[in-house]
């Protein structure tokens, strides 16, 4: 089973980054048979979103095919999604705008929201209400939300009981992914699915 796990913000240097990297090397240790593609939008940005992908301007198909290419070889995706001022990075919504490619067509997706306080809830809504049109990623009812993110998932083993706790809620969550990614593979071979007549969500 392979996992997109795409890192929203735009810092180079984030603790979303942070949060990317402790939950790929999870991955690996509850399934022994798991592999991740990071995707980090802080250090590899992607242009903004235009029409001009309709007309194979090169310099946004450039920046996107290779992208693309990683998240169709996937079996489910892993959005970590921090807070900036209530809302969701741009860099992770024009993200969206891209992936409407096909290349997150029914797979799950598992959100996981960071903050540096106690808040990180606005961005699970947000990517609840408006990620999954038109990309037709699937999220699983799980979540999870990293708070207080510069004190947690810094050490090998937990440094508080909420440390200690974001780790068990993390395993369970990416454990449900992963039955969630065997499942949706039979559906995306079902050959119900008619994106060609039905690209885009109502």
């Amino acid at each position: 089973m392979k996992y997109a796990i795409i890192s929203g913000s735009h810092r180079p240097q984030s603790q979303s980054g942070k949060v990317a990297r402790y939950i790929a090397e999870r991955l690996i240790t509850l399934h022994s048979e798991a592999s991740s593609e990071i995707i980090d939008l802080g250090q590899t940005p992607l242009p903004l979103w235009d029409e001009g992908i309709w007309q194979g301007d090169p310099k946004i198909l450039d920046a996107w095919q290779p992208v693309s290419a990683r998240l169709k070889g996937c079996d489910a995706a892993i959005v970590i999604a921090p807070e900036w001022g209530g809302m969701v990075p741009a860099a992770l919504k024009n993200f969206f705008l891209f992936a409407a490619d096909g290349s997150l067509y029914h797979k799950p997706g598992l959100i996981v929201g960071v903050s540096a306080s106690r808040n990180g809830a606005y961005p699970v809504a947000e990517l609840r209400v408006s990620s999954y049109k038109n990309t037709h990623l699937q999220y699983i009812t799980e979540q999870v939300i990293v708070r207080q993110v510069n004190d947690v998932l810094n050490e090998a083993e937990p440094q508080s009981d909420d440390d200690a706790s974001l780790r068990k809620r993390l395993d369970y969550s990416l454990s449900v992914l992963a039955e969630y990614a065997k499942a949706l593979q039979t559906v995306r071979a079902s050959g119900v699915l008619n994106r060609k007549e039905y690209p885009f969500g109502m």
